[in-house]
């Protein structure tokens, strides 16, 4: 395992085919190897089905390894994503948790599949359903590569601003976990909660404020500084208020596929020196 550093190639933020990648955790901890990973984190949605396969071929690559899941989580009227670093994928009360916040997710989904037919698009959930095998994982991503796949969009984005969207045909709302919930599944099983991607979500300053003081109240630790889908303003930003609430900072690709993702596993740019990486509190974590 290489030596942590502030300036350490850490990608902490990915999904496989356990959730809603394309790649299985094998093939996406190769892929983190050869960009120059060298601390990688598996963070499938509310699922840890994955890590095992995922720290295997980590180690045998050489490469340090974080156990870690993405929670959804209600929160001001949207659906948040907190991260869990460093878990124990074995421990029970997490795992218990994860299991209620899959439930719904078929109910939904054939509700979204509904909805769908009724403005002309049918077959939706079978169509869904063959790019994730497990209806308790169905997300809107697999209705979406179905759309894309049956010739209705051209590719994801075009399904998500058409019809996946608040407000769009396809759109159905769940109720996911609690905030205080969630951080405290990750916590019991030994991890870190970090706020992904902070800048995704459609919420008014004050809603914002909200969040990061209700997060820290809770025991949350992190946030995603650095992140895909974070434009260079917003990485300057986020690590403002990384250093306003005094959280440790993330940095993650969330990589999803290689012919969907905005960023490439890795490649990333770094942290800024001012900032606390994640991975370095994590140290005795990473195996």
């Amino acid at each position: 395992m290489p030596a942590l550093h502030a300036l350490t190639n850490a990608d902490l933020h990915c999904h496989s085919t356990f959730s809603d990648g394309t790649l299985s955790p094998p093939s996406l901890a190769e892929r983190a190897a050869l960009n120059g990973v060298e601390v990688w984190a598996l963070t499938d949605h509310d699922e840890v089905a994955g890590i095992g396969q995922a720290r295997t071929a980590a180690q045998a690559l050489g490469m340090g390894f974080l156990a870690g899941v993405e929670i959804s989580v209600s929160f001001a009227g949207q659906v948040v994503h907190i991260v869990g670093l460093g878990v124990d994928e074995t421990d029970p009360r997490l795992i218990e948790g994860l299991r209620q916040t899959r439930g719904g997710r078929e109910r939904r989904a054939r509700d979204m599949a509904a909805s769908l037919a009724a403005v002309g698009i049918p077959g939706a959930f079978e169509g869904a359903l063959k790019h994730v095998g497990n209806p308790e994982l169905i997300s809107r991503t697999h209705f979406a590569r179905f759309l894309v796949e049956s010739g209705h969009c051209s590719d994801v984005g075009e399904v998500f601003r058409r019809f996946l969207k608040e407000g769009k045909p396809g759109f159905v709302p769940h109720r996911w976990a609690a905030l205080g919930d969630a951080i405290r599944w990750i916590r019991e099983s030994g991890g870190l909660a970090v706020i992904a991607h902070p800048a995704r979500y459609d919420f008014t300053p004050t809603e914002e404020f909200a969040l990061f003081s209700e997060f820290k109240a809770h025991g949350g630790l992190g946030v995603e500084v650095v992140t895909g889908s974070h434009s260079e303003a917003e990485m300057l930003r986020y690590a403002d208020m990384a250093l306003e609430f005094g959280l440790l900072a993330s940095r993650g690709s969330d990589f999803h596929s290689p012919t969907e993702s905005r960023t490439e596993l890795g490649s990333l740019p770094a942290l800024s020196g001012r900032l606390n990486p994640v991975w370095m509190a994590l140290a005795d974590r990473v195996q």
